[in-house]
């Protein structure tokens, strides 16, 4: 009886934690979305990864560079539908990432990666943010883009791996420019 109890609480229970979520300013978004790179003016299919903690870009020719100063970075973007045209960033911060088992190079003596780390403005659905996101060559992936959980704070999201494409093609409002 008492389990019987139990389980009716929690089916009656269940709807109401997903109004809680969605008055919380939460979007459910799915496993996989579009991403629109408002800088790069490029729409990416993104794998969003609550186990991962940055968000990476599928780059090539990763170079840095002084410019007034400052320490920039140069790239390619490595996607199919990339034109051929460099693209220049300021460096945020290296980020180190931990090597999976089979990128571990014991006569490295190094159990991370030092990746670039560049600032790009990304709006998922309706939703527009400027995340982190390191530079690293992720053609062997099937996305270019990946959210890691970090970002996906940043776009108070919710990710239901059944879903994909729930949030549909980006559609943010363009940015407001402020009167000077």
């Amino acid at each position: 009886m008492q389990l019987r109890l139990t389980t009716l609480l929690l089916l009656f229970l269940l709807p109401a934690l997903g109004v809680t979520a969605q008055a919380a300013g939460k979007t459910v978004y799915g496993l996989n979305e579009y991403a629109h790179i408002g800088e790069l003016d490029e729409v990416l299919a993104a794998k969003l990864d609550t186990g991962a903690k940055t968000a990476s870009l599928s780059a090539r020719d990763i170079k840095r560079f002084k410019r007034d100063g400052e320490t920039w970075v140069r790239f390619y973007l490595a996607t199919d539908s990339a034109d051929r045209e460099p693209i220049e960033r300021p460096l945020a911060r290296i980020s180190k990432i931990k090597r999976r088992h089979g990128d571990f190079d014991p006569d490295e003596d190094k159990a991370y990666t030092a990746r670039p780390v560049i600032e790009l403005e990304v709006c998922l659905g309706k939703v527009r943010r400027t995340i982190e996101v390191n530079l690293t060559d992720r053609s062997a992936f099937q996305y270019p883009l990946l959210i890691g959980s970090d970002a996906l704070k940043r776009f108070g999201a919710l990710v239901d791996p059944s879903l994909k494409y729930a949030a549909g093609q980006p559609g943010c409002p363009l940015a407001k420019k402020t009167a000077e």
